[in-house]
């Protein structure tokens, strides 16, 4: 069964920084993208940060050249450094796994993890 596990969410005060980590486990094979998504209340969950096995990235224009994400593909993890905070990024943060080869399973995803919150004060 694949699993996806995020950690480094907290409390940071505006223009702070924050690194998000995801790892994935359950016999894996290999993931097409990885990427970081948010929801804040009352808001739909939308696409902050995704990076393909190849090094390929894209961002949300809302935290281009504020956050910057990257992979690594041996260990199946994912992360998301987060500068110059606003609090407008005051969101659970939420990692994803599409295009998942696993051993023990067909299905491909996406996967979700449980979400880690972000809080920044103003």
């Amino acid at each position: 069964q694949v699993q996806l596990v995020e950690s480094g969410g907290g409390l940071v005060q505006a223009g702070g920084s924050l690194r998000l980590s995801c790892a994935a486990s359950g016999s894996i094979w290999s993931i097409n993208v990885m990427g970081w998504y948010r929801q804040a209340p009352g808001k739909q969950r939308e696409l902050v940060a995704g990076i393909t096995n190849g090094g390929t990235t894209n961002y949300a224009d809302s935290v281009k050249g504020r956050f910057t994400i990257s992979r690594d593909n041996a260990k199946n993890t994912v992360h998301l450094q987060m500068n110059s905070l606003k609090p407008e990024d005051t969101a659970v943060y939420y990692c994803n796994a599409a295009g998942v080869v696993s051993t023990t399973t067909s299905y491909r995803g996406p996967y979700w993890g449980q979400g880690t919150q972000v809080t920044v004060s103003s």
